[in-house]
């Protein structure tokens, strides 16, 4: 039997973690799905196409980080203030209004119910209780927190998040409006530019919450007011305004857009990275051990974050820009930053938040060890598939000789199979890592009477 620990309550903050983890789970089943049928067309097409399993894959990953990144923010936030939330109410409705929002979707999806567009591909009208519940957020969040003076770096991206999120989420609505519609090059600009500021918002969440946490681990609170760490916050900040730039190279934009968003790509991830290698640097052995689930996610995405970068840089300059753009070369990166950067620093945030559990991670301390490498192999693996299956495409749209679609199809199975083989077992990793803090979180809600016997060791 599982050995009892606290008596440490289930909060709103950390079902909003423990919502995410189950959307990830879902996304990575039908992410495995969606790459069986990358390779054999026509698979469960009556019941399951792929025209609904990858909206359903998408949807899920990106209400993952969403949903993870509030729930993070919150208990940071009432971590960094001592203080409790100014609305149990709000907090508690906002979480409704996402979870059932969520789930809907997921239904219309397997419905075959559409009518949004790629990245929100369901029913405009189940966007409105999604703007309701992060109204509530911004409220609740702004009402605890009472004031900005004086606070640390991850504060003034925890509130800038909030509020460019509610705007970019917005923005990408235009399009239900024919004035917008009707513009095909002002209508995809907006479009690129609404998505590409978004996920610079809810970075903005993420990156917070991990340099709170990085304080954490160190003890030194220094990090968090450093001059570094502003750089970042306002580097960031610029990053969300214009970074979205460069996936409009090949719209006839302004130019001065397309320079000053080449110009920004270039730093953000440098500048977190060198905090986190900084921060890696300080800690003794015995506060690593300490906190070695945590750190460990920091450190896997210190790792991506360096990998990202370098493509990044690549992708970023317009004359390989001409090449990528459309390739795997795009899904390779959006993969790295997803999974490699944004997924492992979540899962440093949920291992830190809900390891205070009333049931003991010892038994599943093995099994944690070997997903995580098992994830971040297979990552890699997935990863330099996906990038030398973009080169070949490139060099395909590129190319003079009139080499059929299919001819270049069949010249990429071989990376395919493996980008697929990695995928399983890549899934198969996080599902390793994260099936334990599932199952110790449900066992407290099914139980929530638990006795002290000893604390964790994770």
């Amino acid at each position: 039997m599982m050995e009892q620990l606290n008596n440490d309550k289930i909060t709103t903050p950390k079902l909003f973690i423990l919502s995410g983890l189950f959307l990830v789970v879902i996304g990575l089943l039908f992410g495995v799905i969606g790459s069986f049928q990358y390779i054999i067309p026509g698979l469960f097409k009556e019941s399951l196409s792929f025209e609904r399993v990858r909206p359903l894959h998408v949807s899920s990953v990106i209400f993952w980080i969403i949903i993870t990144a509030v729930g993070g923010a919150w208990t940071y936030l009432l971590e960094h203030t001592q203080k409790k939330v100014f609305s149990v109410f709000l907090i508690k409705t906002q979480l409704i209004l996402f979870v059932f929002t969520f789930l809907a979707i997921i239904v219309s999806y397997l419905l075959g119910i559409f009518g949004g567009r790629e990245y929100w591909e369901f029913p405009p009208l189940l966007a409105l209780p999604i703007v309701l519940g992060w109204i509530l957020f911004i409220i609740n969040f702004i009402k605890t927190l009472k004031s900005l003076k004086h606070q640390p770096v991850y504060v003034w991206m925890w509130f800038t998040g909030t509020v460019f999120f509610l705007f970019t989420f917005l923005e990408s609505y235009l399009w239900v409006f024919p004035y917008f519609r009707n513009n095909v090059v002002n209508d995809m600009t907006i479009q690129w530019k609404s998505y590409g500021s978004m996920v610079g918002s809810w970075n903005m969440l993420i990156y917070g919450c991990s340099i709170f946490l990085m304080d954490k681990i160190s003890g030194n609170k220094t990090y968090a007011r450093s001059n570094i760490a502003f750089a970042l916050y306002f580097t960031g900040l610029f990053n969300l305004m214009f970074n979205w730039g460069h996936h409009i190279y090949l719209l006839p934009t302004h130019n001065f857009i397309k320079h000053i968003s080449y110009l920004v790509s270039m730093t953000e991830l440098f500048i977190i990275g060198r905090i986190i290698y900084k921060w890696n640097s300080t800690l003794t052995e015995t506060k690593k051990n300490f906190y070695r689930s945590s750190y460990r996610f920091l450190a896997a995405a210190d790792a991506w974050i360096f990998l990202n970068l370098l493509l990044a840089i690549l992708m970023s300059i317009p004359a390989i820009n001409l090449y990528t753009h459309g390739t795997h070369i795009t899904v390779a990166h959006t993969m790295g930053t997803t999974i490699g950067i944004n997924t492992m620093l979540l899962l440093a945030i949920a291992y830190d938040t809900l390891s205070n559990s009333c049931y003991s991670f010892e038994p599943y301390k093995k099994l944690m060890k070997n997903g995580y490498w098992i994830a971040n192999f297979s990552l890699f693996v997935f990863w330099i598939a996906l990038i030398i299956a973009g080169i070949l495409k490139s060099k395909w749209q590129m190319s003079e000789e009139q080499v059929s679609f299919a001819e270049m199809k069949e010249m990429l199975k071989p990376y395919f199979y493996v980008f697929v083989g990695a995928g399983i077992t890549l899934a198969t990793g996080l599902i390793m890592v994260i099936f334990p803090l599932i199952k110790n979180q449900v066992l407290c809600i099914i139980n929530p009477q638990m006795k002290e016997i000893k604390k964790s060791e994770l």
